[in-house]
């Protein structure tokens, strides 16, 4: 038997493959897949590497050494993790996981180490930035304080851009651009000068005319720049002198003197602020730990833990009042459109999702214009004289009628899903066995409703449970009772939060933070035995 022999024209064949030396129809298919995903993984990669640089430099200038550490761990275990053909199933876990940990985690750890302190207005920075702001906000004019020529400007937008000093010293003619972290000169070619030694035009910053200037008279009147020997204010829009801090600190004391006065203020690092005997504080201090106060403050502080227990009622029938009410009226309008025998379900279905559709924020505006007891249109319209938002129980029903109105459709939606999802043949063998229509409701079509909604319906008491707009935006809270006008009948907790903590005492961070935690801890609890309670439900009717 003789062997082929491959003569000219022929090819060699290796077995399953085409002509050696050639590329099969799929390897020319999948080069330019593969092309695609290698530039996919080299632009991610690189992505990756520059978040990486970027993010380095602050925790180096900070000294964070262990989250640079972390840092490089994390960059390095990507590169490993991408560049390797092994661990396949990670790559496809580790995007999904630090997203998490970035938008989920993190934030929630930074609240909870926000509530052991004091951070807030005038706590937010360190021991130093307190001394400085206390010196620097303390200068005067003094007799024979330095003047100089004065532009103001900005560094980007006129109106909204922070505001630079542009000085021009009078003997030497040399500029500087002086802001709250110091002055520093600027180069001659850089500026041009007018004859009166006003600066008129400097590259990199935005010169402001007497009009921009004017509207953030306020906001040059407060800047203060320091300088070797003081700081620099302006005196009108044109003017800037070079005064003197009326306080300064005193490391042997560890304190802060009045040279006008002789009073002083000596740092109490528990409190993260400089204190006089009297007790007065210095409005500008330091964040410090404060441990468990702000938690203890809730609890022992009688002019918040005495409202506390009432609003925490209210919040929860408010929740389970919103959640329950658009449930229900959203169930049995999705139930009444499910039924066979409806006609027109399409135009029905289109007019009840119009509230949904609208923004939220816009429908509270109007409904509380339509509750004024004045010129409000259901007063008007049904001849009534309620003070809707005057009395304590009108109010509540008035917000949670608010809520009803906007939740429905939501629910109305979802429950149609459901409904579609539960097949006919269960119901229709309840009536073969001669239940009626609310028994096989009862026994069937509830149940099966609630193991798939339960989810949507939990989720959906903890939005109301922390609903700040629906209270904010039609009663703010109100009525608010005579003797104590920081907790109003209307309020929830996270509303109550909010006057607390950023009330006429400016933002007190570190408190909200607390009080945060403890609505945390009160919805976590519920949505857990919720769910325990949703898990054996279905293992009944699984």
């Amino acid at each position: 038997m003789s062997t082929p022999q491959s003569g000219p024209g022929s090819a060699t064949q290796a077995p399953g493959r085409g002509p050696v030396g050639s590329r099969s129809p799929r390897s020319r298919d999948h080069a330019p897949i593969a092309l695609t995903g290698l530039a996919g993984k080299v632009i991610l990669l690189g992505l990756t590497a520059g978040i990486a640089l970027w993010a380095a430099f602050p925790l180096v200038d900070g000294e964070m050494w262990a989250g640079l550490a972390l840092l490089a761990a994390t960059t390095a275990g990507l590169f490993y993790l991408y560049l390797t053909r092994r661990h396949i199933p990670a790559k496809y876990l580790v995007p999904g996981t630090l997203f998490l940990i970035a938008f989920q985690v993190l934030p929630v750890l930074y609240t909870a180490s926000t509530a052991f302190t004091n951070f807030g207005d005038g706590h937010r920075g360190g021991k130093d930035e307190a001394i400085v702001a206390i010196q620097t906000s303390s200068v005067t004019q003094v007799p024979g304080s330095a003047q100089y020529t004065l532009s103001i400007a900005t560094k980007g937008d006129p109106a909204t851009a922070p505001l630079v000093f542009l000085i021009t010293d009078p003997t030497s003619g040399a500029v500087s651009a002086g802001d709250a972290g110091g002055l520093r000169q600027l180069d001659a070619d850089d500026v041009t000068v007018n004859a009166g030694g006003k600066v008129t035009a400097a590259d990199g910053y935005t010169v402001l005319n007497v009009g921009q200037a004017s509207a953030r008279s306020k906001e040059i009147t407060d800047l203060v720049v320091p300088t070797a020997g003081g700081a620099l204010r302006s005196s009108g829009l044109t003017r800037a002198y070079e005064g003197k801090a009326v306080r300064a600190y005193d490391a042997g004391c560890d304190c802060v003197r009045d040279a006008a006065t002789g009073q002083t203020w000596t740092a109490d690092g528990e409190v993260g602020a400089f204190v006089a005997a009297d007790g007065e504080r210095l409005a500008q201090g330091w964040k410090v730990n404060v441990g468990l106060r702000n938690f203890t403050r809730v609890l022992t502080d009688q002019n918040i833990s005495g409202p506390f227990l009432s609003t925490l009622i209210w919040n929860f029938a408010f929740a389970i009042g919103s959640t329950g009410g658009t449930f229900l009226l959203g169930m049995l309008i999705a139930l009444v459109l499910h039924s066979p025998r409806m006609r027109g379900t399409n135009l029905y279905r289109v007019l009840l999702v119009l509230p949904y559709a609208m923004p939220s924020f816009a429908m509270l505006l109007a409904w509380r214009d339509m509750f004024n007891a004045d010129f409000g249109l259901i007063n008007n319209l049904f001849g009534w004289d309620v003070d809707w938002f005057g009395q304590p129980w009108t109010a509540r029903f008035a917000v949670i009628l608010v809520q009803l109105w906007l939740g429905y459709p939501y629910m109305f939606l979802v429950a149609t899903g459901a409904l579609q999802a539960i097949p006919r043949e269960l119901t229709e063998a309840t009536s073969v066995d001669g239940a009626s229509h609310w028994q096989s409701f009862r026994a069937v079509t509830l149940p099966l409703l609630l193991i798939a909604l339960s989810p949507l319906l939990i989720s959906s008491f903890a939005f109301n449970f922390n609903n700040f707009n629906a209270i904010y935006l039609t009663t703010e809270g109100a009525p608010f009772p005579a003797d104590n006008p920081t907790n109003g009948a209307t309020d929830l907790l996270i509303t109550y939060t909010y006057r607390l903590a950023f009330g006429g005492q400016g933002a007190q961070l570190g408190f909200a933070a607390a009080i945060s935690l403890f609505i945390f801890a009160i919805v976590a609890v519920v949505s857990a035995v919720s769910f325990r309670r949703t898990r054996q439900q279905e293992e009944v009717y699984s």
